[in-house]
């Protein structure tokens, strides 16, 4: 039996190592067909050892290379830093709601949820002899630096083309740093000439990490760094009051030759929004959020300005349609513990504010349903819409409605999606789509508004008009009836004109009032 058991182990042991030769072989030629037929291979080879490390490594590259994103972040998501900082802050407020619940714990119990919420912590761990037996053997072998630095570096990358700016430049400098400091390590602790099979790993780092065949880590930094720096300038002019610097803070990131992830995207055209929205730019921010919520739509912050945007020019009928959608979102945030989509994505808020949440949305929308049906429809107001004074000019009307026609067309509804980056590149044709519709929408919304507005400018000029001509005669009456009685006493002519019941101006030369 032993034999047996002895032989079926070496047959999978042989087998896993021709899967990751193979796979191997087919990684050099870097065609796509070839990387999707290596990680079939791959797939085959973790089935029978699901926990090896050469073959995670393998499978994580061959997805990266395959710009399949979204699955290196859900095979690795236990190492992105934002994700570990969630999970623990949720764990510490379970752990303070059961605090709070039952206020009756005795001591010993204490003392236990203490324990675990240090436990919850990643520095945290518990001192173990085979623990460090292993890592005193991995210091003394050769290959001891492989054993799992490979994540930082390639989780890092699929982080920043998902738009995990913070989380990608972390990874990647850490990796950097590991990789010169297992460099230095092997350097000085063996000499060129000892033969050893460690030497020549059965990992695709070698291949893969080429510069010539892949972006260096270097250039992804220094872009990172950049996208991260401008982000922080304009965040902090908006929080400073500054909205027109902070505007063009955005507008560098967002109008810039060189492209950016979808979801960093998305994250920047909703702070712009916000600027556009506290500088009175209304129409300019309603296209901010369309954008953003094309590029994700489960955007809670888009969703929300678009709603206050709505509800300020008195556009009621689109606000209660976001308020419903803020109201699916939270109620399936609520039922299944997470955002929709993957389970790496970091939450703009906290789960114990939900419940409040969706109480001031069911009361606003119950309110604007009100105001719906008592007919305050029509009343919208254009002229923010339009970011007009209500005395304005028809120059203006007319400067104001060309700027935002030529700005908001549909025809360039979907010219943002060049400069995005997508995770996913089935997804551009549904954002292209997206787009176009609620663009097409707010185009159709700035043509109504210059119609109501140039409509109200007619009548007004009208009414003036009108006016004027009433008054023009009964100047000229008094004019020709008081034309010729200047005398030289002016107290005689004041007198007549206060009998005749005159009170408008006459005209007259100085020359007629020469003695």
């Amino acid at each position: 039996m032993q034999s047996e058991k002895k032989i079926w182990w070496l047959t999978n042991n042989k087998m896993v190592e021709r899967y990751l030769r193979e796979a191997k072989l087919l990684m050099l030629s870097r065609e796509k067909r070839d990387f999707v037929a290596a990680l079939k291979l791959l797939e085959a080879a973790l089935a029978v050892a699901p926990r090896m490390d050469v073959a995670l490594e393998m499978k994580a590259r061959c997805l990266l290379s395959l710009r399949r994103f979204k699955e290196v972040a859900d095979m690795l998501h236990d190492c992105i830093p934002s994700f570990q900082t969630a999970v623990s802050d949720e764990v510490s407020s379970a752990l303070e709601e059961e605090e709070g619940s039952s206020m009756q714990l005795t001591g010993e119990r204490r003392v236990k949820m203490q324990l675990l919420s240090s436990c919850a912590d990643e520095d945290f761990k518990c001192f173990s002899v085979s623990d460090l037996k292993k890592k005193l053997m991995a210091g003394l072998g050769i290959n001891g630096r492989k054993q799992g630095h490979w994540r930082y570096l390639v989780l890092g990358q699929a982080c920043c083309h998902l738009g995990l700016m913070e989380d990608a430049i972390v990874l990647l400098k850490t990796g950097k740093r590991l990789d010169a400091a297992a460099f230095r390590h092997e350097s000085v602790s063996f000499s060129d000439d000892i033969f050893s099979s460690n030497k020549f790993p059965l990992s695709s780092e070698n291949f893969i990490n080429n510069p010539s065949q892949a972006p260096p880590t270097a250039h992804l930094l220094c872009h990172i760094k950049l996208l991260l720096r401008r982000k922080t300038a304009a965040v902090a002019a908006l929080d400073a009051g500054l909205y027109s610097e902070s505007i063009k803070h955005f507008s560098k990131i967002l109008d810039g030759r060189r492209s950016a992830p979808q979801a960093f995207l998305a994250e920047c055209y909703v702070y712009r929004a916000s600027a556009y929205q506290s500088s009175g730019r209304i129409a300019d921010a309603i296209a901010d959020c369309n954008k953003a919520l094309a590029l994700e739509t489960s955007s809670i912050q888009s969703l929300t300005i678009r709603a206050s945007l709505f509800e300020t020019i008195r556009c009621f009928p689109d606000c209660l349609h976001d308020l419903e959608h803020l109201k699916l979102l939270y109620n399936s945030i609520l039922r299944d513990r997470k955002l929709p989509g993957s389970v790496w994505k970091r939450p703009s808020f906290h789960y114990r504010e939900i419940p409040g949440k969706l109480c001031s949305l069911a009361s606003k929308a119950q309110q604007l349903q009100q105001r719906v049906a008592a007919g305050e429809t029509q009343n919208i107001d254009f002229y923010s819409l339009m970011g007009l004074k209500r005395n304005c000019s028809k120059s203006e009307l007319q400067r104001s409605h060309l700027i935002l026609t030529l700005k908001h067309k549909p025809d360039k509804s979907s010219a943002f999606i060049e400069r995005c980056e997508f995770a996913d590149a089935n997804e551009a044709d549904s954002v292209r789509d997206r787009a176009r519709v609620s663009a097409l929408l707010l185009y159709r919304l700035i043509q109504k508004g210059y119609t109501n507005i140039m409509a109200a400018i007619g009548e007004d000029e009208a009414k003036s008009s009108s006016a004027t001509s009433v008054e023009a005669p009964a100047t000229q009456t008094a004019v020709a009836a008081f034309q010729g009685i200047f005398c030289r006493d002016l107290g005689v002519v004041g007198n007549m004109l206060s009998q005749a019941g005159f009170n408008h101006g006459i005209p007259f030369k100085y020359e007629a009032l020469s003695c």
